[in-house]
């Protein structure tokens, strides 16, 4: 599940691009965007059909619901920790993907190895197109699924520094909201996507 459209035009274009057939890839926008809707919705789907369920997280609305929260009020970002928590003790078939601050981080990271924290996605889009990385980015479905120069073909000969580097920033630190984060090579860890991660190796 993902809580976002860019999301799933990259997931829908991997898909595609990969000719995963043999595998039901269903991303899926919650009708719930608040996190405890998205929560409850993952283990829904957790414990029907799906061998696993992928929540991809942005945490840049996450941390400014936190900022903005009431002295005393819980932040959405504690309620994240408790619900991977929950997560991990009750469905072994679910996968939490968190990118701080966003998708777009995951792009950059297939061009440049960073560390530097962005606490908002539009600096990191700003990167994408001063660095020249990808120059035309814009965030619509059109822009993302062009005919033969859809976003994921754009960044696929990238795929292997793109795993390697999000993997360098480690995980999830639920004590630290200002890492910088992606843990999207976590999706290439997964048996149903281990081949992939494998021919983007040979691509080198």
């Amino acid at each position: 599940m993902v809580d976002g459209q860019t999301e799933k035009w990259y997931l829908d274009k991997l898909k595609e691009n990969e000719r995963l057939h043999e595998f039901k890839i269903t991303p899926k926008i919650p009708n719930k965007k608040k996190l405890k809707g998205q929560f409850v919705e993952v283990c829904k789907l957790a414990e029907k059909e799906f061998d696993t369920v992928f929540w991809i997280i942005d945490l840049d609305t996450i941390n400014g619901e936190s900022r903005e929260a009431k002295k005393g009020d819980k932040k959405p970002f504690d309620d994240l920790k408790d619900y991977k928590s929950e997560i991990n003790k009750k469905f072994p078939n679910v996968v939490v993907i968190v990118n701080n601050p966003c998708l777009e981080f995951w792009f950059l990271l297939h061009f440049e190895q960073t560390g530097k924290y962005y606490p908002k996605c539009k600096s990191v889009e700003s990167l994408l197109k001063s660095k020249d990385f990808i120059p035309a980015y814009e965030k619509s479905e059109k822009f993302f699924k062009k005919q033969d120069e859809d976003i994921y073909k754009k960044l696929k000969p990238q795929l292997a520094n793109a795993i390697r580097n999000a993997s360098r920033l480690g995980e999830f630190d639920g004590e630290n909201a200002e890492k910088a984060l992606c843990e999207m090579f976590l999706l290439f860890k997964e048996k149903e996507f281990e081949a992939v991660a494998r021919s983007a190796e040979n691509l080198k």
